[in-house]
C-alpha cells in the first residue's frame, strides 16, 4: 500500500481568523478532510501522516476524532515544506514503497485524479513524480522545465526565472508521487541557503536528476482540482466550484434543479432521478434522498438524513439526523431533528420535535409511526413515541408516548367573550 504525507502546519494568515487555515469548512467538513477523503477514497493508500504545526492540538484533535487511518507529526519550527516532509522521516525509516504528497488546503483534489496520477507514476516507471497544470497565466506559480525526451529537468520559480522559462504555462500544482526508498536520502540533503532560510520540496527534483533517477510530470487534465485556499474570497470561489460540480451530477443523473444559481448541495448527498429540488435550498453533510422526492423551496437539510420516496419537505423546513419514509409530507415551516418519521404520514406547518434538552446538553429522539397525522402548530417534547395511525390536534404540545388511533389533544378550551370588542372600544 501507499503512504501520504498532507502538509497542514500553515497559519493562513490572509485567512484573518482564528481558525486554523485548513479547518475552515465547504458545506461543514473541512478544507483538510476533503483532501484526506480524496486520498482514502482511492483504495490505495493505507495511511496518513497529518503534518500539523500552527494550532497543532486544534487540527490534530480534529484529525483523531475523524480518521482512524491517520497520524499527527508536528513541525515546530515551521521551515519550508520540505523541512515539514522531513518531519516524518522516523515513522518512515523502513519504508520502501510509494509516498504521495499533497497539501492540506486543495480542497477540490479528486480521487480519480490521484489514482490516475499514481498510474502514470507507475507505467512510466518513474522514481519521482510531480503533478503539473497548464495555465494560460501562469504568473507566480513555479515553472515545469522539462528535458527533451519529456522528463523533468527542474522547477524554477518565478523570481529566478529568465524570461524564455517565464513563457512556460505550465507550472508545478504541489502534489509528489515518492519511491520512498529512493528518494528518502534527499530529505537530510537539503539546503536552506535561500532568502527564506527554508527547506523546499522542489530541491528534491534536482537531487533525483543529480542520482541519475527517472524524474516525470503528470499534467493535470482540470485545474480547478489544485485551487489552493489562502483566503475568505478563496474559500467562497472553492465552495461555488464544489457546488456547480456536484450540481451537474446530479443534473446529468435525472435529478431537476429549478434554480442552480441558488442552490447548494453537498458532495455527500445522494439523490436518485426524478426529485425536484426547488430554488433556495442548502443541503450540507451526508443524506440520502430517494426518488420523486420534492424538496423546497427554501429547505435546509443539516445532514444525515434519509428521505425515501415520493417524500415532500417543502418550504422553511429543516431536517436534521432523521429518517423520513415514504408519501411523507412536511410541507411548510417545520423543525424536524433527530426523529423517525414513518411512511404516510402528515405533519402540520409549524410542527417542532423538541430534541434538545439545555441544561443537561442532551438531544432525545421522536418517533412518529405510519399514518400519523401533526396538527399545525404542534411541539412534540422528546424522547416520545406517537405510533400508528395517531392524530395530533393542532396547537398541541406532547410530552408522553401516544398510542395507536388515539387522538391527542393538550389544547386549551375555547372561550368567547360577547360584545368585548365593544365594551373595550
Amino acid at each position: 500500500m501507499i503512504k501520504s504525507i498532507i502538509l497542514a502546519a500553515g497559519k493562513g494568515t490572509r485567512m484573518k481568523s482564528e481558525t486554523p487555515k485548513v479547518l475552515h469548512t465547504i458545506f461543514d467538513k473541512t478544507l483538510v478532510g476533503y483532501v484526506i477523503d480524496a486520498v482514502n477514497n482511492t483504495g490505495l493508500v493505507d495511511e496518513n501522516f497529518i503534518i500539523v504545526g500552527h494550532q497543532a492540538e486544534r487540527v490534530e484533535d480534529y484529525i483523531n476524532k475523524t480518521y482512524n487511518n491517520t497520524k499527527c507529526v508536528l513541525q515546530s519550527p515551521q521551515l519550508g515544506t520540505g523541512h515539514a516532509v522531513s518531519m516524518v522521516l522516523p515513522y518512515l525509516n523502513n519504508f520502501d514503497g510509494e509516498v504521495i504528497i499533497l497539501c492540506g488546503d486543495t480542497p477540490l483534489i479528486t480521487e480519480d485524479t490521484l489514482k490516475e496520477f499514481i498510474s502514470s507514476h507507475h507505467s512510466k516507471n518513474s522514481d519521482l513524480t510531480v503533478m503539473s497544470a497548464m495555465f494560460e497565466d501562469p504568473t507566480n506559480y513555479g515553472r515545469i522545465i522539462r528535458n527533451d525526451d519529456d522528463t523533468l529537468n527542474s522547477i524554477v520559480e518565478e523570481k529566478d526565472a529568465t524570461p524564455a522559462q517565464k513563457a512556460v504555462k505550465e507550472v508545478n500544482a504541489g502534489i509528489y508521487c515518492l519511491n520512498w526508498g529512493k528518494i528518502m536520502p534527499a530529505f537530510g540533503q537539503l539546503k536552506s541557503n535561500n532568502a527564506q532560510g527554508e527547506y523546499y520540496l522542489t530541491d528534491i527534483i534536482k537531487w533525483a536528476n543529480e542520482q541519475g533517477l527517472k524524474v516525470d510530470a503528470y499534467t493535470l487534465k482540470n485545474n480547478d482540482e489544485i485551487f489552493g485556499i489562502n483566503s475568505k474570497t478563496h474559500l467562497a470561489e472553492a465552495t461555488k466550484i464544489l457546488n456547480q460540480r456536484v450540481l451537474q451530477k446530479h443534473l446529468d443523473n435525472g435529478v431537476t434543479i429549478i434554480s442552480p444559481e441558488s442552490t447548494w448541495i453537498s458532495p455527500e448527498t445522494e439523490i436518485e432521478a426524478d426529485t425536484v429540488i426547488y430554488p433556495s435550498c442548502y443541503i450540507t453533510g451526508k443524506n440520502k434522498i430517494g426518488k420523486n422526492c420534492k424538496i423546497g423551496p427554501f429547505a435546509h437539510l443539516r445532514g444525515d438524513v434519509i428521505l425515501e420516496n415520493n417524500v415532500k419537505v417543502g418550504n422553511f423546513v429543516e431536517v436534521k439526523k432523521t429518517t423520513i419514509k415514504s408519501n411523507t409530507n412536511a410541507c411548510h415551516l417545520s423543525y424536524l431533528g433527530d426523529s423517525e418519521i414513518g411512511s404516510g404520514v402528515n405533519i402540520g406547518a409549524g410542527t417542532i420535535t423538541a430534541n434538545y434538552n439545555p441544561l443537561t446538553k442532551v438531544k432525545s429522539k421522536t418517533i412518529i409511526g405510519n399514518e400519523v397525522k401533526i396538527g399545525s402548530n404542534s411541539v412534540l417534547v422528546a424522547p416520545v413515541t406517537i405510533e400508528e395511525g395517531a392524530n395530533v390536534a393542532a396547537l398541541s404540545v406532547i410530552t408522553k408516548n401516544i398510542p395507536s388511533w388515539a387522538l391527542a389533544i393538550t389544547r386549551a378550551p375555547l372561550k368567547i367573550v360577547e360584545n368585548w370588542v365593544k365594551r373595550v372600544k
